[in-house]
């Protein structure tokens, strides 16, 4: 089995995390904050009582990101892929995996397709991204 190296670990997680902050910021933030019914009200005041913390949210996102990196590094070392394949298997994991997990939990919540398709896609995205910088780092 090969090596998982912590330094493409964290800085694929770290890209995920930052596509993160740009897809629900600029890019889609206000489509998904009028569909999960979050306010302009509500940024401004905070979490109500009973509400996670915007510090616990961020911190626990980074942290199941990091777990996907993990499990895509232990994947890597397992396998010894070439950087095509490194792409192919991250571009999998969003589109076949995490998504499709998504897709199933929205469907019982009866959450709108545009939803699901802000969501689904940033995992496709950030988590080909991090294939890339496994790639990019070889």
């Amino acid at each position: 089995m090969g090596e998982i190296s912590l330094l493409k670990v964290v800085l694929s997680t770290l890209t995920f995390f930052l596509i993160g902050a740009l897809w629900y910021g600029p890019l889609f933030g206000k489509q998904w904050r009028e569909l999960v019914g979050i306010s302009e009200e509500d940024i401004k005041t905070g979490p109500k009582p009973g509400q996670n913390p915007i510090w616990l949210i961020m911190g626990l996102a980074f942290a199941f990101e990091m777990l996907v990196s993990l499990m895509l590094a232990h994947t890597y070392a397992r396998t010894y892929p070439s950087d095509m394949a490194k792409l192919m298997i991250a571009f999998g994991f969003g589109a076949a995996i995490m998504a499709p997990a998504l897709g199933i939990n929205y469907l019982y919540q009866m959450r709108p397709g545009r939803l699901f398709a802000i969501d689904a896609g940033y995992f496709v995205v950030g988590c080909s991204a991090m294939g890339i910088i496994y790639a990019l780092m070889d």
